[in-house]
């Protein structure tokens, strides 16, 4: 675990835009899909060890599958943005992709939240 490289299965994987055409999508979920790819990239292009890679991995992989399910909602994507946050945070050089994803989650609202 320690020392191992980890790497995205999804770097490489590329959608096909239609540009300035509607495609019907919503765009919420269509600038959260664009910022997920950007954290992405730069996680993988990021050269120092991480030690927690897997899990900010994770907490991709768990937004990707919300944006691909079409229709996300705020209180499924608070864990993994949460996780990813955690993971990178203190690392300068992906402060600015892990902006873009906190900024694109907040396009869906803050959601109903459970009362303790």
């Amino acid at each position: 675990m320690w020392g191992e490289n980890v790497r995205s299965e999804a770097v490489g994987e590329r959608r096909s835009a239609t540009a300035g055409h509607d495609t019907g999508a919503d765009p919420r979920v269509e600038a959260l899909g664009r910022a997920v790819q950007r954290m992405r990239r730069a996680l993988d292009a990021h050269p120092a060890e991480l030690p927690d890679r897997r899990e900010a991995e994770r907490g991709l992989d768990a937004l990707t599958a919300a944006v691909r399910s079409g229709a996300p909602a705020a209180e499924e994507l608070r864990y993994p943005l949460l996780l990813l946050a955690a993971a990178v945070g203190s690392v300068s050089a992906l402060a600015r992709p892990l902006v873009g994803v906190r900024e694109a989650v907040e396009l869906f609202g803050t959601g109903p939240r459970s009362e303790s």
